[in-house]
């Protein structure tokens, strides 16, 4: 490709090339855009010239914060096969971080390639940042959403349900197709309406506030659930007012409200509004009320009731003030480090004991990932021992897992059901999703492995597939542990939960298993939990800070 030339430069234009060095760059980079042609070529030249102004000017200070720079880096992303290596560089060489164009352009990038959960968590921190300008990155987060909601409006009641029969004679299907939630609970409606906190109209929501008004200015609007007749039993349901305090979060399906009960602020709860009614999430929280053993029901979150109408549903929780383990990933990102090792090691224990537990009791959650995970703070000091029986104060410490939409009850599925259902959460998919495979924990399992990847490294995993000696092959993540790290103890996780069998007992055995390793390493020497509740310490305030 060649590229356009210039005149020669006059006294004053080669004054300003020695003071600002990387004009002539700009110029030749500027004249190869304006040429390019892809009809007639692959854009190899403009690459050539992008990587080589980047490579003589990436560890200049002038240029850091240079928005002229940063474009050059945008264009780079585009060009580059991998991008997320140069977006982790420019994270790395600290360029731009404070503008918002950085966030957005790759965010858009991101969503045109179809990674849609990536792109929202660099929306989120972009934000987090305060990139500027704010004002400009939130709308075009807001637009993010709506295009999101869209999609999701337009694919998820028009899905065919995907079931099939495998090779063996077992059946094989999708369990969040709508037609199998719906079917479900129709079959369960008797059992459902019984539940305490159950509440059905045969009406529309008719508040005095709309719904879809709380989507643009949500703080301190009221709204109200009347008092109405149950549709399922004779007793009357007492009216409710909550104030909205502010959104607590927003997904592809609802949006999450932090409320007051009757404008009192010691009686704070969270309200998931959804449209069209989504049932199937308050059903799951009763089956955790009826099966998780009471000394750890603290880790699933708790749902009050659930007010059931014609257009919509809104499910009201406990609320959590203390953010997410994403929100504490990214605390991390934005100074530059990676989450502490101990800190690390206590969330990887608490989430395998999670999944052993909802495993064991016949629960899969479906949707697990940073964002529906809650932190929960001792309110009392926690003590050198107790971590490993979790009693006392580390009773109270850990985390909660909530967003039971994709919730599936085992219980409802003949024995030794596999599924076939792809989540579509880009980052999350796992192994036998990518294949085409069926599976049944993996879904879980996988989640797991991917959080502890992003606590370690402050990144997703992508993981590659290596021939084992025994003519078969295995999975690992691509990215090498850094030699301070506790190499073994992390590898044989990724390597037990990436890499095991259909079967239950398998899936149990290592989740426990593996729970024992950390917990012995982690009590191995008092020095570690001591180190823990300042790294616990400090994370508190810095997330409260940020």
């Amino acid at each position: 490709m060649a590229v356009a030339s210039r005149a020669p430069a006059t006294n004053t234009e080669q004054e300003e090339e020695e003071e600002d060095p990387i004009l002539p760059h700009l110029w030749s980079i500027k004249a190869a855009l304006d040429s390019l042609d892809l009809s007639q070529n692959d854009g190899a030249d403009l690459y050539d010239l992008v990587s080589h102004c980047i490579q003589t000017f990436k560890h200049h200070s002038n240029y850091r914060n240079d928005i002229r720079f940063l474009k050059i880096w945008l264009i780079y992303i585009d060009l580059s096969p991998d991008f997320k290596a140069v977006f982790r560089e420019i994270e790395k060489l600290k360029i731009c971080l404070d503008k918002s164009m950085l966030y957005e352009s790759y965010a858009l990038l991101l969503e045109a390639k179809g990674m849609m959960d990536e792109a929202h968590l660099v929306y989120q921190l972009g934000i987090s940042r305060n990139a500027e300008p704010i004002g400009r990155l939130k709308k075009a987060h807001a637009y993010f959403i709506e295009r999101m909601h869209a999609i999701v409006d337009a694919c998820s009641y028009h899905k065919m349900d995907g079931g099939s029969t495998l090779e063996d004679g077992s059946s094989c299907t999708n369990p969040w197709s709508v037609s199998i939630i719906k079917s479900l609970l129709q079959k369960r409606n008797s059992q459902i309406s019984k539940f305490d906190g159950y509440h059905a109209s045969s009406k529309c929501y008719s508040g005095k506030v709309t719904l879809s008004s709380l989507q643009k200015s949500a703080r301190n609007k009221v709204i109200e659930f009347d008092n109405h007749r149950d549709m399922y039993s004779i007793h009357l349901t007492g009216g409710k007012k909550y104030q909205i305090k502010g959104c607590a979060g927003k997904g592809g399906f609802a949006q999450v409200y932090k409320a007051c009960i009757t404008s009192n602020p010691d009686e704070v709860v969270a309200l998931k509004i959804q449209k069209p009614p989504f049932p199937w999430e308050f059903y799951m929280y009763r089956q955790l009320d009826k099966r998780i053993p009471e000394n750890e029901r603290l880790c699933f979150g708790y749902a009050h009731r659930l007010h059931l109408y014609l257009d919509c549903s809104i499910l009201v929780s406990d609320f959590l003030a203390h953010g997410t383990l994403q929100d504490a990933i990214n605390t991390n990102v934005c100074i530059g480090a990676s989450m502490d090792e101990v800190l690390c090691m206590h969330y990887t224990i608490e989430m395998l004991s999670m999944l052993e537990t909802l495993h064991r009791n016949g629960i899969i959650h479906g949707d697990f990932k940073p964002d529906n995970l809650l932190m929960r703070y001792a309110r009392d000091d926690l003590t050198e021992d107790g971590f490993r029986t979790r009693s006392g104060p580390w009773h109270e410490q850990g985390l909660c897992l909530v967003d039971w939409g994709r919730g599936i009850d085992l219980e409802l599925f003949p024995n030794k059901i596999k599924f076939n259902g792809d989540c579509r959460t880009s980052g999350f998919r796992c192994v036998e999703m990518q294949e085409n495979k069926p599976w049944t924990y993996q879904v879980d399992s996988y989640g797991l492995c991917v959080i502890v990847h992003m606590m370690l490294h402050n990144s997703f995993m992508e993981i590659e597939k290596k021939a084992s000696p025994d003519g078969g092959y295995t999975y690992q993540p691509k990215l090498p542990f850094k030699r301070y790290q506790k190499v073994e103890l992390w590898k044989k996780l990724f390597f037990e939960l990436l890499n095991f069998d259909e079967e239950e007992e398998d899936d149990l055995k290592k989740l426990g298993n593996l729970k024992t390793l950390f917990q012995d390493y982690m009590v191995s020497n008092p020095q570690l939990i001591k180190q823990l509740k300042q790294s616990l310490a400090k994370q508190r305030i810095s997330m409260c800070s940020s």
